[in-house]
């Protein structure tokens, strides 16, 4: 009687387990772990040295991970909130990502795209960068909002002139920061040995919960994205709250687009976050996000954004060709947002239930 108990109790527990939202990205993590542990262990050294101004960094793939992926972290966050509000996702990140690193070498450079001595301080170009990513995002969220365009369409637009615009805001030249200062943003601060993009990640991703757990704006959001007819009818603006998660994501984008410029001092107009909005996507699908909108669980979207450059950097470590490379990460991350969509889910859980009966009788 006891066993049958126990039994039954981790059937329960496993049953719970799985139907957390959380699951799936935790248990590409450990896939993909073991997976490195088995093929190559060294994958997980990592190694103390210095850099070339001789301060101590450290390096490996892991800190790889942590470094790239927190900028695709930062992105998740802005991406979830527009995806649970508009129910569609904004494919003009990556060119947003462009425009806002121009504004801030604009602003440091002045006039001079080779400049010895920087024309404002770093902090002035970044609020600069804001504000103009902010507008942009909002252009895409009234086109969302107000327009009722289709969330993916309207992006298009920036898409496509984004990274335009960037070069023309520094007349087609590509400006060059020689202030060893404003590279401490990208790679590392003297003395910490840790990438500074993961403590920035970790800054914007205490701010969001803070802002989720002290506001309205998660229950806003969701409202709206499950059911913009009720929203209304309960005293909301569905129109405003699209507006501003679209706001939020240009903001999210400024800071990308500080990391990205201050990591080699200047920018390339076509390559500069090049294909990122895919990989932003994916993040918030892996986390278990409907991308139709409505509920949403930020946690896991960060979680999944990590889980991606997991991927792109085991990847990247077995020799699989650049080009290739959005082939594989599709296959996997299609198959993990297969098995972490609610019909397959329920699939498993009646298959489970009829198991027991047979079990029973």
């Amino acid at each position: 009687m006891q066993k049958n108990e126990a039994k039954k109790s981790n059937e329960n527990f496993f049953m719970n387990l799985v139907r957390q939202q959380m699951f799936i990205p935790i248990l590409a993590v450990l896939l993909l772990a073991v997976f490195n542990l088995i093929a190559d262990p060294s994958f997980f050294k990592i190694t103390l040295g210095y850099n070339s101004a001789g301060n101590p960094v450290l390096s490996g793939f892991l800190i790889t991970i942590l470094d790239s992926g927190s900028e695709l972290a930062i992105l998740a966050i802005g991406m979830t909130l527009v995806t649970a509000a508009s129910g569609g996702q904004d494919i003009s990140v990556g060119a947003a990502v462009a425009i806002a690193g121009s504004v801030i070498l604009r602003v440091l450079c002045g006039g001079n795209s080779r400049p010895e001595k920087l024309a404002a301080p770093i902090i002035v170009a970044f609020l600069v960068s804001c504000i103009v990513a902010m507008l942009f995002g909002a252009f895409n969220g009234v086109l969302v909002a107000y327009f009722k365009i289709q969330p993916m369409i309207a992006t298009l637009i920036l898409y496509t002139a984004g990274r335009s615009i960037a070069a023309w805001i520094n007349n087609n030249e590509l400006p060059v920061i020689s202030d060893e200062k404003f590279t401490y943003f990208g790679e590392f601060i003297p003395g910490i040995p840790i990438p500074t993009p993961f403590f920035i990640a970790v800054a914007c991703i205490i701010i969001i919960f803070l802002v989720l757990k002290f506001t309205n704006l998660g229950l806003y959001t969701q409202a709206v994205g499950i059911n913009e007819s009720s929203s209304r009818l309960n005293g909301l603006n569905p129109a405003f709250i699209k507006v501003m998660s679209f706001v939020v994501l240009g903001l999210c984008v400024a800071v990308v687009g500080l990391i990205k410029v201050s990591r080699v001092s200047t920018i390339n107009y076509s390559v500069i976050a090049k294909d990122i909005e895919m990989d932003a996507i994916l993040a918030v699908a892996l986390g278990g996000n409907a991308l139709s909108g409505g509920k949403f669980n930020m946690a896991a979207s960060i979680v999944g954004a990590y889980v991606i450059q997991f991927l792109t950097t085991t990847l990247y470590k077995f020799n699989v060709q650049s080009d290739a490379l959005p082939a594989y990460k599709a296959v996997v991350v299609i198959v993990l947002v297969v098995i972490s969509a609610p019909t397959v889910r329920d699939w498993f859980s009646n298959l489970t239930k009829k198991l027991k009966v047979k079990e029973v009788a």
